[in-house]
This record gives C-alpha cells, sequence and structure tokens, in this order.
C-alpha cells in the first residue's frame, strides 16, 4: 500500500479532533519544508510548501465557530492570523529563526489540541463539518449554547 493510502486509513478512524492535530503535522511538516527549501535556494519549492501552510491556517481559521466557542475561538483566530502573517514574513526574508518561531509556536498549540483530544466532551462541542461522520450520529453529540455555557473553562474552539 502506498503512504498516501496508509495515511488516509490511518485518519479514516481518527475523531475530529485528531483530524484538527493531523492538519497541525501537516502544517508543521511544511514549514520545516520550506525553511530546507529556502536555505537550499529552492524559491518554487519554498513557496509551495508555504502555500500549503497558509491554506491550512486558512482552513482552521474559516471552521471558528466564535458563536460556540466564545474568547478560545477568537483567541485562536487571533493565533491563525499571526501565524498567517509570521509564515509569509518568514519566506520572504527565507529566514530559518522566523520559520523555528512559526513552528514552535504551532507545535504549543497542537501540543493543547493534543490534550483535548483526551477529553470526550471537547468532541461533542467541535463544529459539525470537524466532527468525523461517526461524531456527527453519536447520541447527544448536538450540543446547544446552554450546554457549551455550561462547561465553562473547558476547550470550546
Amino acid at each position: 500500500m502506498m503512504n498516501g493510502g496508509y495515511q488516509e486509513q490511518a485518519l479514516a478512524g481518527a475523531t475530529g479532533v485528531e483530524l484538527v492535530v493531523a492538519l497541525y503535522d501537516a502544517a508543521i511538516r511544511f514549514l520545516y519544508r520550506a525553511m530546507a527549501c529556502a536555505a537550499e535556494g529552492d524559491v518554487r519549492g519554498r513557496r509551495v510548501a508555504v502555500k500549503k501552510v497558509v491554506d491550512i491556517l486558512m482552513y482552521l481559521q474559516a471552521r471558528l465557530r466564535p458563536d460556540v466557542g466564545g474568547a478560545p475561538a477568537s483567541a485562536l483566530s487571533d493565533f491563525y492570523a499571526a501565524m498567517f502573517t509570521l509564515t509569509l514574513e518568514a519566506s520572504h526574508s527565507g529566514s530559518a529563526e522566523q520559520f523555528q518561531e512559526v513552528i514552535a509556536n504551532v507545535l504549543n498549540v497542537r501540543d493543547a489540541w493534543v490534550v483535548a483530544a483526551r477529553d470526550p466532551e471537547v468532541g461533542k462541542i467541535l463544529p459539525r463539518e470537524l466532527r468525523t461522520r461517526e461524531e456527527r450520529f453519536v447520541p447527544g453529540g448536538a450540543v446547544s449554547l446552554n450546554d457549551c455555557e455550561a462547561v465553562g473553562s473547558r476547550w470550546l474552539a
């Protein structure tokens, strides 16, 4: 089986939060690729890798639900916008240090998602489009705004 098939098979059973973590992992891989291309003087390779990072950041940002996630969703939106800008600046300057800064920031938030993935309640408050097919049809999987407010300080984005 090809690598892509293996990855698809591994993601097929993933929860919504695990899929978000997979997107972070992909962004980190592309950031490392962009950094390597910059060091090698491969302008086209750097641009392709940076475009993929930017696409992932825009996808994640577009899926945020401030009406459900409140302040954490707004904070994530600001984070994605900042990483978008820092990624473009790192690409423009070809700076390994700037790419490392973006990688460190993305890794930090990725690790928070890994912690969130361990909490079964998080899957219930993900936007519907970030849930897996199984999570969408779990009894009690639909959560109202009042339910989200009752969760309190838990991760709501």
